[in-house]
């Protein structure tokens, strides 16, 4: 069992939430995911741990609410267990001195750059993090961001703060305008982390993404969460979660992504009656 230690609303349907867990907490890297159950009868969902506390033996982990799970999660309250928490999980991120890198966060996916920002500038990288979202209200983890970056770039689909546009674009024009980039790590929605492989790519920017398609055990074993890099197959819970974003299938990504969302509508609803009487 794992308690909560704390849980935040940082936006509407995104939840920061601190978890007991001083084995995971010693032993993670920057990349690494845990595999959480609310209860034994609950669904194995990953989460990348966004950051860890060694001496309070707690991790931290943020979600988009998207879902049954994550409504039920979402729900639990300070000082509750979870039934299980497993990790850490995923090979970690390759930090090494590369010169100048950017990195690119889109709406949730904040969560997950930050920890591979802060280790890339400890690395002694120039970094600079490009971090968007719909709207202004929606956009999280600004401070921790520009905490750990030497410059911290801005973009809103609607204008409403920073660049007017996506991060791709921003990116675009950082390109454009000459500027020094050595490496991109990108994570978010799969439509954004496909445009900025399309955007550096004939560049031959080195691009690194994170993807979370469909888990089930997360040891290599089942086999659901396949992805195609290179037209080899890979397991993202064991070779990934991270993979050079120019070798991905996208396609075969998204596709595997819309195999379940008929039964996600309708464990959703069954949901709206309760979480707690699962």
């Amino acid at each position: 069992m794992n308690l909560i230690k704390e849980s935040v609303y940082l936006s509407e349907q995104v939840v920061k939430m601190t978890i007991e867990a001083p084995d995971i907490a010693a032993t993670r890297k920057a990349g690494q995911f845990v595999v959480l159950m609310t209860d034994e009868r609950g669904e194995r969902i990953p989460l990348t741990i966004v950051d860890s506390h060694t001496r309070e033996g707690t991790i931290v982990i943020i979600f988009q609410i998207v879902g049954k799970t994550t409504t039920c999660l979402a729900e639990m309250r300070v000082g509750e267990c979870l039934y299980s928490v497993l990790g850490p999980l995923g090979r970690p991120t390759e930090i090494e001195r590369v010169g100048t890198a950017v990195c690119v966060g889109g709406g949730v996916g904040i969560g997950v750059v930050y920890p591979i920002a802060r280790a890339l500038k400890d690395a002694g990288n120039d970094v600079v993090s490009i971090i968007g979202a719909r709207t202004k209200d929606i956009l999280i983890l600004e401070e921790e961001m520009g905490a750990v970056s030497d410059r911290l770039l801005i973009a809103t689909d609607d204008g409403s703060y920073g660049f007017h546009g996506f991060v791709s674009q921003v990116l675009q024009g950082m390109i454009d305008g000459d500027e020094r980039i050595d490496r991109v790590y990108a994570v978010g929605p799969v439509p954004m982390m496909r445009v900025i492989c399309d955007v550096t790519r004939p560049y031959e920017i080195p691009t690194v993404v994170s993807l979370n398609p469909i888990m089930v055990d997360a040891t290599g074993m089942c086999g659901a969460c396949r992805v195609a890099v290179d037209g080899v197959t890979k397991l993202a819970c064991v070779d990934g979660p991270e993979f050079d974003g120019h070798q991905v299938d996208f396609d075969l990504l998204m596709n595997r992504l819309r195999m379940y969302s008929s039964h996600e509508k309708e464990a959703m609803e069954s949901c709206r009656c309760g979480c707690h009487g699962k």
